[in-house]
């Protein structure tokens, strides 16, 4: 998945592509283990909730740090905006699914979806390395783990909610690589 350079002792990633990769790694398993932990105080109606929400919206801050480099902060702030936004609806749509309002929740997931779309569409307009499709459905399938992740946990299915927080974890992962992988395509880092 990566570029590999030789070192005489066969391919391996170079310092820097290790970097980006564990930057990107760390922000997208920040962003789901937020967002769980999110989920979690709102269930549960812990009063961490507004610490954890505040830590929770640091995490688009944290990636507009580190696209700025690449991208300039005008584009890596609209990324952190969308993300800000991704993050919002989130919220609402936990919210709207702990009182039992249906209603709510469909037009808050449609919401959700059209921001995961936005994202998709903005990720591969700077990043030609960055498949729209590829990046729609990473997003489709964080949405849709996040949310079964989330009636699980609401519904007192501990156990279902822990093996579901597994599953996005890595997938978060896989997005890391992903995003880190074009990044260093693009840039020709090595």
């Amino acid at each position: 998945m990566f570029p590999q350079e030789e070192n005489g002792s066969g391919n391996c990633m170079a310092c820097e592509q290790v970097k980006i990769l564990n930057t990107f790694r760390r922000l997208w398993i920040e962003h789901v283990l937020w967002t769980r932990f999110f989920v979690i105080s709102t269930a549960f109606c812990l009063p961490d909730l507004p610490y954890v929400t505040q830590r929770l919206l640091q995490n688009p801050i944290d990636f507009a740090e580190a696209l700025c480099p690449f991208y300039g902060k005008q584009t890596a702030a609209r990324f952190g905006q969308l993300l800000e936004e991704h993050l919002l609806i989130a919220g609402q749509l936990v919210n709207a699914a702990k009182c039992g309002d249906v209603e709510e929740v469909e037009v808050q997931r449609r919401r959700w979806y059209k921001n995961a779309e936005e994202i998709a569409c903005f990720l591969a307009s700077i990043n030609p390395n960055w498949s729209e499709c590829e990046w729609r459905k990473l997003l489709f399938d964080h949405l849709r783990m996040t949310e079964d992740e989330a009636v699980a946990i609401l519904s007192g299915q501990y156990e279902r909610g822990i093996e579901l927080y597994d599953e996005i974890q890595a997938e978060a992962l896989a997005m890391g690589d992903v995003m880190a992988c074009g990044i260093i395509r693009q840039f020709c880092i090595r």
